[in-house]
């Protein structure tokens, strides 16, 4: 490990305001004073050896408010121990600056070579503005094993020419958005976002985000989207590919999905009426930034879907779950496969806070009266959405299918679910052997499921296509 001092690198007070303007992210960490705890820093420079490198600036509140801290050789001394910590060793820069009369101290540490690095055996890893531990043995050994192949975004994309392929009008949009001042030189702001792998070669996160024609270098950054007709893709009715940055494929995916789901109309007061569609929008909105933030962009072959089916809408993305992340642990953590992808989507204001998508898409199914979404982590991640399909018209499409009596028991148990075998018997004036005979007929073509036990229980009807 090497400790440099705040002669061996000259970095300029604007350029410091400019990373504080900035704000925290995926590369930037603000602490107020030298935390207490030696393993606290030494864990945040940890992740950042482990991803693309950053700079913790110490001095500065969460909010980008300059204390500004005192330093003596008592301090110096403890930052190197600090950094003793950290396995195998890593160099950072460290610089003393002056601001309006106030000390802030820079710590600067490039993405390692010797990746995994660990503090006290624990592999730390930096996703989204936050650092995680990585405890458990297995998830250390799929760190070593899969750590290269985890953030693709990270790697260097030789062929994109800067700056015929970089799309500078997008650049600035970006900068606007994201609170970034044009102040200093665009190279400047480059090279503080992480954007550049170095040699004057940019990364693939670079062309994917901010890329003229990323398709160019990537054919498989793609998001297609399909309409079917029925509930199986038999039919295609329309197939649609959208190509450009991510940022374009997310708004083509979302406005496709917008012409083609039903629109429900609201009236409040004396007000226009709100167009809602049948399930919340926000809830797509999540699941394509994680479907384009979090995909695997290695695999050449697949492409990212969204597919519209009479019952749902599944939206995939190559890639189940990260190996780090266990089946358990599904919802309540997350680790992008593609952590500066997903750092600039925050930087947008585009994604909260990091883990909490998958809940968010639950809760706002469950506040649309809306059946729990599934979700597929196998190889492919898919999120099924399922739709609100009116009863009358869909038993009215397969009713030439059913006989009078599965057609009766099936409004019956529309109107009244806790209708029981007995009573529909009684109804329609036959035996309760004969329901039930019935019953097992519409549970083999996957119209009704029994929920729960005999007694307590209830049949969920399925309104699937015959």
């Amino acid at each position: 490990m090497t400790l440099y001092s705040k002669f061996d690198l000259d970095m300029t007070v604007e350029e410091v305001k400019l990373l504080i303007a900035q704000g925290e992210g995926y590369n930037l960490e603000f602490k107020r004073s030298l935390p207490s705890k030696a393993s606290e820093l030494a864990e945040e420079i940890c992740a950042f050896a482990n991803a693309a490198g950053g700079t913790l600036l110490i001095g500065i509140d969460d909010k980008g408010f300059i204390h500004g801290i005192s330093i003596d050789n008592n301090h110096r001394s403890r930052l190197q121990n600090i950094l003793n910590c950290i396995e195998p060793k890593v160099d950072i820069v460290s610089e003393e600056i002056n601001i309006d009369g106030k000390t802030i101290l820079s710590l600067r540490c490039p993405s390692g070579k010797e990746r995994p690095y660990t503090v006290s055996g624990s592999i730390i890893v930096r996703n989204g503005p936050n650092s995680e531990k990585i405890t458990s043995v297995q998830r250390m050994r799929d760190f070593f094993q899969h750590s290269d192949r985890i953030f693709f975004d990270e790697g260097t994309c030789k062929q994109f020419k800067y700056p015929e392929d970089f799309d500078k009008k997008f650049f600035k949009e970006f900068m606007s958005v994201a609170g970034i001042s044009e102040v200093l030189d665009e190279e400047i702001i480059l090279s503080n976002l992480q954007l550049k792998a170095g040699n004057g070669h940019f990364k693939n996160g670079t062309v994917l985000f901010f890329g003229n024609d990323p398709q160019r270098f990537y054919p498989q950054s793609i998001t297609r989207c399909l309409l079917f007709k029925g509930t199986n893709k038999t039919y295609i009715l329309d197939d649609k590919i959208f190509t450009g940055n991510l940022l374009q494929q997310y708004n083509g995916a979302l406005a496709y999905l917008r012409q083609k789901l039903n629109l429900n109309y609201i009236i409040e007061g004396t007000g226009p009426r709100k167009e809602v569609l049948e399930i919340p929008e926000d809830i797509f909105k999540e699941c394509l930034l994680n479907a384009l933030a979090h995909r695997d962009y290695y695999e050449k072959g697949a492409v990212t879907h969204v597919e519209i089916f009479d019952d749902r809408i599944d939206i995939t993305n190559p890639g189940g779950l990260v190996h780090s992340i266990s089946k358990e642990e599904f919802g309540t953590k997350s680790l992008s496969r593609n952590p500066l992808i997903f750092g600039l989507f925050l930087r947008m204001n585009m994604v909260e806070k990091i883990g909490s998508g998958i809940n968010r898409m639950k809760e706002g199914m469950s506040q649309a009266n809306l059946p729990e979404p599934y979700f597929g982590l196998d190889g492919f991640f898919t999120a099924r959405f399922f739709r609100p399909v009116d009863f009358d018209k869909w038993i009215a499409s397969i009713k030439d299918k059913l006989s009078d009596k599965q057609y009766y028991i099936l409004q019956r148990l529309n109107n009244f679910p806790d209708s029981t075998i007995k009573i529909i018997a009684e109804v329609l004036g036959t035996s309760t052997r004969t329901v039930e005979r019935h019953i097992t007929v519409l549970k083999r073509f996957g119209l009704l499921e029994r929920i729960g036990s005999d007694k307590d229980g209830y049949y969920q009807i399925h309104k699937i296509s015959l």
